[in-house]
């Protein structure tokens, strides 16, 4: 997608340095356009846990890159003996180190899980390298071509609507599950961009998304920047919107789907499939196959992160030239802070695949991928 007429994948090779991988660091944004240089494992898992990075599919690319970038560190301890074993063991620990930023996001372990897997394949260390390199990219380049395919799939839900109205179609979105929170084109927006790339008017309510507004930072920079009407709304509006009729269609993203059905997404996102479904609001979720779970059958399995009291406590903001940290609560007051929420299967309209659209039932989402159909014998 474009920022400021020009475009961008939220991560990166630098040109002059294959050793350096490029980010945006999207704790900046909006007021903020910073680039920022990743050169060590260490980096990348920084990254990854204070969100200069986030979102499931740029999270499993971060990884992937990371994991590439770690194999510098790995040639480095075992350049003079030559150790396989050794290298292929501190690339295990930095893949662990990288699995244990955020636990909820499945992208992230299928991306270190998938290089372990190929650099364990060759048989010298610039060979692994090479390999580690070469994975990168093609997560990467796989998270944009399942993203762009979602906006096609999406497309046509938004244009039946649109066929019936003959009217702006509203759709309402929480979190961030753009462009910025993949590599390229998005999950949730990336149908909206394909709508409106062909001319039909759109509307995107933007939930704020507290604690860390995701969606009035990030979602609603994106929009701007594509020229796409929308307007930021509090959480707690969503369900007042569906009430009253000016809510046609919800999308969110997610963080890890399970073969059944159930969505693991930012927290808040349950709250609003219930009042979708009370009010008859037809409620989808756009993932690439990379976010599905093939293992886990029951939401309520999966872990759910907790992060720092301080995301709820403190916001950020532009004041003059500045960015500043402001206290919102009593000091001594606790917080609690779960990052994602779980919504069940039966709340969930459809799933919006690279593959196509589906129900959230085991049945059809093995239809899609009928690879994965082993565990039915």
């Amino acid at each position: 997608m474009k920022v400021n007429g020009k475009h961008y994948r939220t991560i990166w090779v630098k040109p002059d340095d294959e050793k350096v991988i490029q980010i945006i660091d999207q704790r900046k944004l909006p007021h903020k356009f910073v680039i920022e240089d990743l050169k060590t494992s260490e980096d990348f898992a920084t990254a990854i846990k204070e969100m200069h990075v986030r979102g499931a599919g740029l999270i499993g690319a971060s990884a992937g890159y990371g994991m590439y970038i770690g194999c510098f560190e790995a040639f480095e301890a075992c350049e003079k003996t030559n150790d396989l074993e050794k290298f292929d063991r501190i690339i295990y620990e930095i893949g662990e180190k990288l699995k244990a930023t955020r636990p909820t996001a499945v992208n992230l372990e299928y991306a270190v899980n998938r290089q372990l897997e190929e650099i364990r394949k060759e048989n010298s260390t610039r060979k692994k390298i090479f390999a580690a390199f070469e994975t990168a990219d093609k997560i990467a380049d796989e998270d944009v071509n399942c993203c762009k395919k979602i906006g096609e799939c999406g497309l046509q839900l938004i244009k039946n609507i649109y066929n019936k109205k003959q009217d702006v179609v509203n759709i309402l979105t929480h979190c961030n599950a753009g462009w910025l929170a993949f590599v390229d084109y998005g999950s949730a927006l990336s149908p909206v961009y394909a709508t409106h790339d062909l001319g039909i008017k759109v509307h995107v309510w933007v939930s704020e998304t507290r604690p860390v507004n995701q969606g009035s930072r990030l979602t609603a920079w994106e929009l701007s920047h594509e020229g796409i009407s929308h307007s930021i709304i509090v959480d707690n509006t969503a369900g007042h919107l569906m009430q009253k009729g000016l809510v046609d269609l919800v999308i969110t993203g997610a963080d890890r789907v399970t073969y059944t059905g159930d969505v693991v997404n930012k927290i808040g996102t349950y709250l609003k499939a219930l009042a979708a479904k009370n009010n008859n609001v037809p409620f989808y979720v756009a993932l690439p196959s990379s976010t599905f779970d093939w293992n886990t059958e029951n939401g309520k399995e999966i872990i759910i992160e907790e992060r720092n009291e301080d995301e709820v406590k403190y916001v950020h903001g532009k004041y003059y030239h500045e960015i500043k940290k402001v206290l919102i609560t009593p000091q001594l007051s606790p917080a609690t802070n779960y990052a994602f929420d779980v919504t069940p299967r039966n709340l969930v309209t459809g799933l919006i695949t690279e593959r196509g659209i589906c129900s959230p039932s085991e049945k059809d989402i093995l239809r899609l991928y009928p690879e994965k159909n082993y565990r039915r014998g």
